[in-house]
């Protein structure tokens, strides 16, 4: 038995979630504030230890359910007319091995096809209440004269308190119908009127972010954990001859302590005998040992640090180590609680479910990877009754900000949590997109296999950022974050600045193709800086001259760099992939040549949406790919470049003249300030600069940052940003 979803209703940011979970271990990510620790509050006030009371405040009401609200108050023509509020859906399925027992009188269909049972928990208002809160609500105003022109102001402070009074908790088995894949919302079963006891089918724990672990002296944490687990433990069969070996130590204590008890005390005790009583004897007492297992632990044990021999307190660990112990300390009580190993006549719940919350507090990369690499391990021993425990099935969902945690694990066990458009977060599996790739077959299975190595292996932290850039090498990467930097001193316009904004820059040489899907599927704003790669067909000749052929006979082409002027095309398979459609289209219309559409393109154009599987240009487009453009020089000389250096050179060709000797990236320096008599036009254009000048392409970038100088308005002042690169750091820096 497993739940197999979960969807959550107008709770917070999740108005309308859809979260599927994995058989085992389900990892959560996402940027801040995407609805995470949302998701572990709404299964604790319904499933959780906040379950037992109403635990729900005004502020947990999605944003559109609070206006709905507040309209409807308002409208005096209108009533409620439904049940409406916040809303969790968990639905579980079993099979054929699974003891039905607690669900058996929970299934409302049965057809054998249908495996699914789905708990409804909901915090309504009905129309009654509605009713009898918006008359209360006018007396309420009518009492707050001096509020009333903020009615809405008024009537949020009136809810604010007074929602409990109105809103009621309901819990259900609801209908799966299997014909549309779908719950039936009223066809169901009244759990508390059938006095169902949740607990028995689900059994939910968590460990929470915001973990009571300090380094502070005399913090004694671990210590009192020590002292939880045992209590969970003190039953546990596995462990029964250690409690046993601790419980004959203490008999054995007590009596040692009884006779120096009889000593430490005997001056108090003879004083009391004096004061006698109603017959002999009556005030004669003793004092006793009697040691209390957990109240010896509980006060008692302290866990020390082990430095070469030398025990250390606690709390001279770092934060890391002792986030991570109190993790384990605490995972290994939950499973205890899990398997109810103080009630051995008691089963545990059909389903577990435990929920760790961001375990990579203060803890460094490789503990992140340590710990991922083991939980898994963990929590399997923990719940398969290897370990002489009983067996229970748990599943397990862990949130987190760490790419390196996420590096460490399963891609299909990834959901990613996004806030869209609407205001609200939606969640995505990953797994997902071997579907989405798989359209495109053989290809398309080689692209997700390449894609699912290098985001889980090296490039995870794009599943937390807010903008990607996708570059492609070594010099884009060295002089990109120095560009966002100067364009921020520009402060060209209002908006956050680049540097301040969460941005991850991606090298992805000129494949930037194989993120296609990815980028449509998690929807992120993306940048591509790429090069035009202007080229032509040639004859493609052997070594004695003769043109090759191709299988039918025809003469084999093949295509030529050239500068973008001689050219009729693009090499650019990024570009001819994303831009594929609209070149059909503009070839179509004009009858010109390829490279024409690309020197043509309007910057506004070149921003991009995918709507039916294909990239169009759209102003309300995420994803922008820019390359070289026709752009002027400081000698008013319009160029189109080829490439990146390229189009550096055309506009930055007197800081190289004049840093001649400092740039030792370079060869032929002195190509750069030769020049042709008597017209004085220089000899060598930057295209042919970029070719035959270059001996390193990232030594060249870091000796243009060894080369900047700076004024009162920027750090780079002595060169220009190539125009494509603006255009798209700009366009990045909007909202």
């Amino acid at each position: 038995m497993k739940i197999s979803k979960i969807k959550v209703k107008n709770f917070r940011l999740l108005k309308n979630l859809k979260l599927d979970l994995e058989d085992n271990l389900s990892i959560v990510i996402g940027k801040n504030n995407c609805g995470k620790t949302s998701l572990l509050a709404i299964l604790n006030k319904f499933i959780g230890n906040k379950s037992s009371n109403n635990n729900f405040t005004y502020d947990d009401f999605n944003v559109e359910l609070k206006q709905e609200l507040y309209s409807c108050v308002e409208d005096a023509s209108r009533g409620w007319g439904k049940q409406e509020g916040i809303s969790l859906l968990i639905f579980i399925e079993y099979g054929d091995t699974d003891n039905l027992s607690n669900i058996s009188n929970l299934m409302l269909d049965l057809d054998p096809d249908n495996t699914k049972v789905v708990l409804s928990f909901e915090y309504l208002l009905d129309d009654d209440n509605f009713n009898k809160m918006k008359k209360k609500f006018g007396e309420y105003i009518d009492k707050h004269e001096a509020l009333s022109a903020d009615r809405l102001g008024c009537f949020e402070n009136f809810i604010r308190s007074h929602h409990k009074e109105y809103f009621r908790i309901y819990r259900k088995a609801v209908k799966f119908d299997t014909i549309i894949q779908d719950v039936k919302l009223d066809e169901f079963i009244d759990l508390d009127k059938k006095k169902v006891d949740i607990s028995k089918i689900i059994n939910f724990k968590y460990i929470g972010a915001h973990r009571a672990i300090t380094n502070i002296d005399n913090d004694d944490t671990l210590s009192e954990l020590s002292s939880k687990y045992y209590e969970k433990t003190e039953v546990n069969d596995s462990q029964s001859k250690a409690i046993d070996k601790f419980q004959n130590a203490i008999i054995e204590t007590d009596s040692k302590l009884s006779v120096v008890y009889n000593d430490l005390f005997r001056d108090v005790i003879e004083k009391v005998k004096k004061f006698g009583g109603m017959k002999e004897d009556e005030t004669i007492i003793k004092i006793i040992s009697s040691l209390q297992s957990r109240e010896l632990l509980k006060g008692n044990t302290t866990v020390v640090y082990d430095d070469n021999k030398h025990y250390l307190p606690e709390s001279y660990n770092g934060l890391g180590y002792l986030n991570l112990i109190s993790m384990i300390f605490e995972i290994e009580t939950l499973l205890s609680e899990f398997r109810k190993d103080n009630h051995k006549e008691i089963q545990p719940s059909d389903v577990n479910l435990l929920f760790i919350e961001e375990p990579e507090a203060h803890a460094h990369p490789q503990m992140q990877y340590i710990f991922i690499k083991n939980i898994k391990d963990i929590l399997r021993e923990g719940s398969d009754g290897s370990n002489g425990n009983k067996s229970f099935k748990l599943q397990t969902i862990i949130t987190t900000h760490s790419s390196h945690i996420v590096s460490e694990c399963e891609f299909d066990d990834i959901k990613y949590f996004k806030k869209n458009n609407l205001n609200s977060v939606e969640s995505k599996n990953l797994k997902l997109l071997e579907i989405e790739y798989s359209k495109e077959k053989e290809i398309g299975k080689a692209h997700f296999k390449f894609l699912k190595q290098y985001l889980t292996l090296n490039r995870s932290e794009i599943f937390f950022a807010d903008k990607v850039i996708f570059i492609e090498g070594d010099t884009e990467r060295i002089l990109v974050p120095a560009m966002m930097k100067k364009i921020d001193e520009d402060n060209i316009d209002a908006s956050l600045p680049l540097l301040s904004q969460n941005i991850s820059i991606i090298e992805v040489g000129n494949y930037s193709q194989i993120f296609d899907k990815f980028i449509a599927f998690i929807g992120i704003k993306s940048l591509i800086i790429t090069d035009i790669d202007s080229c032509k067909l040639i004859l493609d000749k052997d070594d004695s001259g003769v043109v090759k052929k191709n299988k039918d006979g025809s003469d084999k082409m093949v295509r030529q760099a050239v500068p973008v002027k001689d050219s009729t095309r693009t090499s650019n398979g990024s570009l001819r992939h994303y831009y594929g459609k609209e070149i059909e289209n503009y070839l179509l219309k004009s009858g010109t040549k390829e490279i024409d559409y690309f020197i043509n393109l309007e910057t506004k154009n070149k921003v991009l949406l995918k709507e039916n599987d294909e990239w169009k240009s759209s102003a309300d487009g995420y994803l922008m790919i820019v390359y070289q453009v026709p752009e002027a020089n400081e000698d008013g000389v319009i160029y189109n470049a080829r490439s990146f250096e390229d189009a550096f050179f055309h506009i930055n060709r007197k800081l190289i003249i004049d840093n001649k000797d400092k740039f030792i990236s370079l060869k032929e320096v002195d190509y750069f300030n030769k020049k042709e008599s008597p017209s004085g036009k220089y000899m060598y254009d930057s295209y042919t600069l970029a070719e035959k000048c270059i001996q390193s392409k990232p030594s060249f970038a870091m000796d243009v940052l060894l080369n900047s100088t700076s004024n009162d308005k920027s750090n780079y002042s002595n060169w220009q940003i190539p125009k494509y690169i603006k255009d798209g750091l700009i366009w990045l820096k909007g909202n």
